[in-house]
């Protein structure tokens, strides 16, 4: 059975009113368009970090403001649920641990009567760990439109985070960032930025390597000192690219068959069934930061 959905590119900030009102339009453009299943960027409630790095936006420094921190609970979330409807939205935000304290850059999958799975970022890039704890679980949930895996920014460069949703049987994955542009050697168009181009590459390759559907949602626009680098689209098992915003604030919708696409992708080369676990090397490996540290172990092996 063919679902309609769509993953966004749009711009949000501190300001919680004005986040409503945008995801209120979003939601009814993805509505009049036929959408099911809406995917938010990260930070999609009360906005991303305004910098990275150790000058950024963090709990030592009061300077600036942190990103509002939400309780899954709260009332915050429940204002979302009767925006959305019977519409399933994943989308990111600030999550408030039980503590009172903890503080997560995180992601919620519901529609306006239940939540249907929450996660919290696993890999933090550049300082990010200053303003946030990290999450440590990938989980796949069921849905209405499927079983979906979620993930946020940099996880994509980690190819064992969509692969262990893959195995927990996720059809669609979802991956909402914050994704800006290379903060030195910018290119003129951010369309050929080295940043770009590696967030592409990573939607595309993560969706190749397990036969899923990708969803990835971000930020555009600019806020403090970063300037995103939109991108937006669905990507089916093979890698295509179904539908994108490029750089450009907006809605990537595509229609997709996820039982009638994986019986076809994966009835002949099927990446999950044909791995060799018992060939792959695992567990904790030390970085080896020169060639000296290597040749010194040999030398005494």
């Amino acid at each position: 059975m063919a679902i309609t959905v769509a993953a966004v590119s749009a711009n949000f900030t501190r300001d919680l009113d004005q986040n409503y009102d945008l995801i209120a339009e979003l939601v009814a453009e993805a509505r009049g368009r036929g959408v099911q299943f809406l995917v938010l960027p990260e930070a999609a409630i009360g906005g991303y970090l305004s910098s990275l790095g150790n000058h950024g936006d963090t709990i030592k420094n009061t300077t600036r403001s942190l990103p509002p921190a939400i309780s899954l609970d709260g009332p915050e979330i429940r204002r979302l649920q009767e925006l959305v409807g019977d519409l399933v939205v994943c989308i990111g935000f600030c999550e408030l641990a039980d503590d009172g304290a903890t503080r997560y850059n995180a992601a919620v999958c519901l529609d306006g009567s239940r939540i249907y799975g929450s996660y919290r970022k696993v890999h933090q890039p550049l300082g990010e760990n200053m303003s946030y704890s990290a999450g440590d679980v990938y989980e796949a949930f069921d849905t209405p439109v499927g079983r979906v895996g979620m993930q946020i920014c940099y996880d994509k460069a980690f190819p064992e985070a969509a692969r262990s949703l893959a195995l927990d049987g996720a059809e669609i994955i979802v991956s909402m960032s914050a994704w800006p542009a290379a903060r030195t050697a910018t290119a003129e168009n951010l369309q050929d930025d080295r940043w770009t181009y590696r967030f592409n590459l990573f939607d595309v390759s993560r969706a190749l390597d397990n036969q899923v559907f990708w969803l990835a949602s971000n930020q555009a626009g600019t806020f403090g000192s970063l300037r995103y680098v939109g991108n937006a689209k669905v990507v089916d098992p093979g890698g295509n690219i179904l539908a994108t915003t490029l750089l450009d604030s907006g809605m990537a919708v595509a229609e997709i068959d996820v039982e009638g696409t994986f019986a076809a992708m994966r009835g002949g080369m099927y990446h999950l069934r044909d791995r060799r676990p018992d060939a792959y090397r695992t567990g904790e490996f030390e970085a080896r930061s020169t060639r000296l540290e290597v040749e010194e172990e040999l030398a005494h092996a």
